[in-house]
């Protein structure tokens, strides 16, 4: 670019063919003649370059994964030595100024991170293995058992069950199944089993009948609740005492008395009993097939009383003095007669 300086004129003092002059000293003609003029143009200086800045890393929108991505290392292109610069001032090694550096992930994070896939894996995998078996049709109930029944038979049970068939087997619970029973009064508990791939067991508990009340040409076995549980026309054909009243006694104090006694009675002592009444609800008494009379008195420490009267009941009768009484109503101190 041409410099904008004009050339600047200076006289030289000395005149063509004088070589003695000196500059600034006139020679003989100085007053008339012409000096010599020069001419010199100025050389341009160049036009200010800006400082060289120190190489710095940009830690502009720095991530951790740019700096391996890049290959950009902190202090130079190779073995952490200083950059070299080119003739035309620049810098070799970088591709740019805008490179990001980065730094390694931290192991911990990358192992949370880890950590976090499997278990998200695993909870897929059992999700799908629980949708499989709950909505499978290859585990659907086709066969149904039945077990525990003496009052009900297990085509009863079975029949009340068939809406569970062709269900999946994880979908059916011991509360369905034990609604699906409450129509069979006989059923006081019920427990449901799986048996992969299609079976599936019913265990049923029984209410145990402890008494008989007459009810017209019938007799109804009754247990503590007074449930009704079913009937026979034949008394001696059951080996349960008659309980006098009929079955207007049903629900009231003294049947309650007499069957909560009753059912606190082992089954061998149940079975040797002919009948059993109570005057109030602190005279109970039972009787035996034998003719014996039991004083049971009052409902009270009733496991005792039952322990008490099956130990007596085991003692060898004398012929010569038979026992007509066993009573029981202060177990630890029982009267024979």
């Amino acid at each position: 670019m041409a410099s904008s300086r004009r050339p600047t004129y200076t006289s030289t003092g000395r005149r063509p063919g004088n070589p003695e002059a000196r500059p600034g000293q006139a020679g003989p003609d100085a007053g008339g003649s012409q000096d010599v003029i020069s001419a010199s143009r100025s050389v341009p200086e160049p036009a200010p370059q800006p400082a060289r800045k120190a190489r710095k890393a940009t830690f502009a929108g720095l991530t951790r994964d740019g700096l391996k991505k890049d290959g950009l290392k902190k202090d130079g292109p190779k073995n952490g030595g200083p950059a070299k610069e080119n003739p035309g001032g620049t810098t070799q090694g970088s591709d740019s100024a805008g490179k990001v550096l980065a730094f390694p992930e931290p192991k911990g994070k990358r192992r949370k991170r880890n950590i976090l896939a499997v278990a998200l894996t695993l909870v897929a995998i059992v999700a799908g293995l629980l949708a499989v078996a709950v909505f499978s049709p290859a585990l659907a109930v086709r066969t149904i058992s039945v077990s525990g029944t003496h009052l009900l038979t297990p085509a009863q049970v079975e029949a009340a069950l068939e809406p569970l068939r062709n269900r999946p087997l994880p979908q059916i619970t011991d509360e369905e199944v034990g609604r699906l029973l409450e129509p069979l009064v006989q059923v006081k508990s019920v427990s449901a089993e799986a048996r992969p791939p299609s079976g599936l067991a019913v265990a049923v508990r029984e209410r145990v009948p402890v008494a008989l009340v007459k009810q017209g040409e019938q007799y109804q076995l009754v247990d503590v609740d007074g449930i009704q549980l079913a009937s026979t026309a034949d008394p001696a054909s059951v080996s349960l005492p008659v309980i006098d009243g009929g079955a207007g006694t049903i629900g009231k104090d003294l049947f309650r008395a007499t069957a909560e006694v009753l059912g606190a009675l082992p089954p061998d002592v149940l079975a040797k009993l002919s009948n059993a009444s109570a005057q109030s609800v602190d005279a109970v008494e039972l009787k035996l097939v034998d003719g014996q009379t039991i004083i049971w008195g009052n409902a009270g420490e009733k496991e005792l009383k039952a322990k008490v009267l099956a130990a007596l009941l085991k003692v060898p009768m004398d012929p010569k003095n038979p026992v007509k009484v066993y009573d029981v109503s202060v177990p630890r101190h029982p009267v024979t007669r």
